[in-house]
């Protein structure tokens, strides 16, 4: 197995293969892509001959073996570069087709071609043993996935650019010499393409795989549950891959009668469905997996063959829609295929483990070569035969097609058996695609990725809480250990934001508890409370007594979210006795949680002490009103108390009026039954009330209120809490508390208005 680069090595290797691959893609382009096809087509070849043409291209893994034996005695990197500057010189024999086709030698310049091409695709067979090991080298480490897809959208982007060019060169009507030159230029390319695989650091192979052959190799492969599905699956999407992307290009000539520059603008546009198609999977796949990936392209392929048999012949002579039509076709159809061949790889990378990736990979090639070879020949030799037959071009790709939509078909039920390799299920994964939240979700944890410095990184966590997906848990975790403490602290309020948490991140919050008091675990213990991990309980049980009082101060909140009341009377000892205020304000917020109506003297123990600490006064009484039921309804009016302190007796009176008020509307115009004691005792409750509270607010007096809350029904208030209040109303020392006065009142409107909607039927 290959040493794994170091991340200074690993950088400039991939820089290198960068300009490997921006140079190969233009050689391509020039030598091999539809440029040979279209020459082939102005010669007069028929469909037959570019099926072999085609069929040659996947020819060339047959000769992978080769290339295995000689990497055995050759570094991988020579025996690659050296194939690649040998494959470009092996296509000269093409820039002689013009000078022999102009003297008539029409058989000759076919014979020519086929040489060259031949020469071309014997050598890049030989090459290719070398470009899984080295693209499994280069893309070690988490971005696996996307750096592959990284390498793809480079080849497609380059050969989208280059495709344009050719496009401008052939224009309507080319004079064959162009096709020289255009070919020239990709001879030059090439060779500079073979000569920069040199310098890429050569990965190792094992020696023991250099032994088997390929039938020890296949077998190895069959026994292994995972690899079966997908050798059956590969060879189908190669071939349906392979013939349409092929003879849709004859399609465009034949059928409708399309020029070669047009030819070759239309691939221009199937260069952009490529383009697109790894863009999307770059942003993807490290966060949904290449299954669903792979599964959603093979649809949109499939869907892209259907237009090619429902076309309309009736549409046939009309040029812009026909031209609108041949550019949505070869961009869904190259977004869909081409797509899926990459993504089948990227797949199989992840399938295949690194020490037996050439073994594995000359497999995968010689499959991929026999699918594509046998499905381009028997497409070109069926297209020739239908059309004979029918005497309709059109008629025979409606024929070809059909029979790839019902291979396509097959594909997509055989996949199914794939396995996930991690991946999200398929349903999941669309529903992250067409999410607008988790989109962004990822784009942020793709910036993440590429973030340099700590600053940025806080940045992109903040983001993040605004946009919390599942897919970051990874990337958060491994930020949980940042050197940097606010990095860390962002982590966990991203985890916080999170929908749900797994086991993995649930004992990572508690190894943090436990190791970094005094820093991020009550931050921590506030996620662990928030979501509902009851394993932590035990945990955060001992730390309510921790000398870190943030961190004692969330396990009492958590407890309480967690409903765990066994610890509820120690919370209770631990604010009452506690010096701390900010412990006291967590203990009061913990009791309020709760919502136990006996921690209600405790809280106004609390409240009584001697010059308490700004907002402490304020969290008991929001605790109270927890208890009480009546949070949201209290909460606006102390926001309103606190802003105007003088408003106290205002606000107290509005809440008493507004609560008969209603009494009024929903009972006064009604005729009362003087044998009806519930509704009488209502009514009475209702005239006193006013009174009472004006009594209470303006005069300290709190006689009439407490009376007026003893006499309320069984049925209405807690035991505890009618005890406590109608005390509350009469303790001297708590008079000059306005925040508990309107507090009470608030409860007393709130009851009144509560008995009112229960008799009010």
């Amino acid at each position: 197995m290959s040493v794994p680069l170091s991340p200074y090595r690993l950088k400039k290797a991939r820089d290198l293969y960068k300009t490997f691959a921006v140079s190969n893609a233009v050689s391509w382009q020039f030598l091999a892509s539809n440029i040979i096809t279209l020459f082939a087509l102005r010669l007069g070849a028929n469909a037959t001959y570019i099926g072999l043409l085609s069929a040659i291209i996947y020819m060339s893994f047959f000769f992978l073996p080769l290339g295995k034996v000689l990497s055995g005695h050759y570094p991988l990197v020579k025996v690659y570069g050296t194939a690649w500057v040998a494959r470009a010189i092996g296509m000269t024999p093409v820039l002689f087709v013009p000078l022999v086709y102009s003297y008539g030698r029409h058989d000759t310049a076919m014979v020519l071609i086929l040489l060259g091409c031949g020469i071309f695709h014997v050598f890049r067979g030989i090459g290719m043993i070398g470009n899984n090991p080295v693209l499994s080298h280069l893309s070690s480490g988490p971005d696996k996935g996307s750096y592959l897809t990284q390498v793809q959208i480079t080849n497609h982007g380059v050969g989208m650019f280059t495709g344009f060019i050719v496009a401008m060169l052939l224009g309507r009507d080319p004079p064959l010499f162009i096709y020289a030159l255009i070919i020239a230029a990709g001879i030059g390319f090439g060779i500079f393409s073979g000569i920069t695989m040199f310098k890429i650091p050569n990965p190792e192979l094992e020696k023991e795989s250099e032994k088997k052959r390929i039938t020890d190799i296949l077998k190895e492969a069959l026994a292994e549950p995972a690899m079966r599905p997908f050798l059956l699956i590969l060879p189908m999407v190669v071939l349906v891959a392979g013939v349409s992307r092929t003879f849709i290009v004859v399609y465009s000539r034949e059928v409708f009668g399309q020029s070669d520059g047009m030819v070759a603008l239309y691939t221009v546009f199937g260069g952009l469905g490529v383009l697109m198609s790894g863009l999307l999977v770059k942003f993807l796949v490290d966060k949904v997996g290449a299954k669903p990936m792979f599964s959603f392209c093979v649809i949109l392929g499939l869907l892209s063959l259907i237009p090619i048999v429902a076309f309309p012949s009736s549409v046939i002579e009309n040029y812009t829609t026909v031209t609108l039509y041949l550019i949505f076709l070869f961009f869904i159809l190259n977004f869909g295929w081409l797509g899926s061949e990459g993504l089948m790889q990227t797949y199989y990378m992840g399938l295949v483990p690194s020490e037996k990736m050439v073994d594995m990979g000359m497999l995968y090639y010689l499959a991929f070569g026999l699918a594509g070879a046998v499905g381009s020949l028997l497409g070109g030799a069926l297209l020739d035969a239908t059309t004979v037959i029918s005497g309709s071009a059109s008629i025979s790709f409606r024929i070809l097609f059909g029979i790839l939509i019902i291979v396509s078909c097959l594909t997509l039920f055989f996949m199914r058996r794939l396995t996930p390799l991690g991946a999200l299920p398929f349903m999941g994964a669309m529903e992250i695609m067409f999410s607008p939240r988790e989109l962004k979700a990822i784009s942020i944890l793709g910036k993440l990725d590429r973030s340099s410095d700590s600053d940025t990184e806080e940045a992109l966590l903040e983001a993040l809480q605004d946009a919390p997906s599942n897919l970051a848990i990874k990337g958060l975790l491994s930020r949980v250990k940042s050197p940097r403490l606010a990095v860390r602290i962002e982590s966990i309020r991203a985890i916080d934001a999170l929908r749900d948490l797994n086991e993995e991140v649930e004992k990572a919050l508690m190894e943090d508890i436990i190791n970094n008091p005094y820093t991020t675990a009550y931050s921590s213990a506030r996620t662990l409370g928030n979501h509902g991990v009851f394993p932590a309980v035990p945990l955060l049980r001992e730390l309510i007594s921790s000398s870190d009082y943030m961190l004692a101060g969330e396990a009492m909140i958590a407890l309480a979210k967690l409903r765990d009341d066994a610890v509820r009377p120690h919370i209770e000892a631990i604010t009452l006795e506690s010096q701390n205020p900010r412990l006291k304000m967590a203990g009061a917020e913990a009791l309020g949680i709760y919502g136990d109506p006996r921690s209600l003297p405790v809280l106004l123990d609390i409240m009584t002490v001697v010059n308490p600490p700004p907002y402490l006064r304020d969290e008991i009484v929001l605790a109270m009103a927890c208890i009480l039921d009546i949070q949201s309804k209290f909460y606006p009016l102390l926001v309103r108390f606190l802003a105007d302190k003088s408003l106290a007796p205002t606000l107290a009176m509005d809440e008493s009026e507004a609560a008969y008020e209603y009494y009024a509307q929903v009972h006064a115009r009604k005729r009362r039954s003087k044998k009806d004691p519930a509704l009488n005792a209502l009514g009475h409750h209702a005239k006193t009330f006013q009174g009472a509270v004006n009594d209470y607010i303006k005069n300290s007096n709190g006689s009439p209120l407490c009376r007026w809350i003893l006499e309320l029904p069984d049925e209405l208030v807690h035991k505890a809490v009618q005890v406590v209040l109608s005390e509350a109303v009469l303790d001297d020392r708590l008079l000059g508390y306005p925040r508990l006065k309107l507090l009470i009142v608030s409860w007393t409107a709130h009851i009144l208005r509560l008995w009112t909607n229960r008799l009010k039927d």
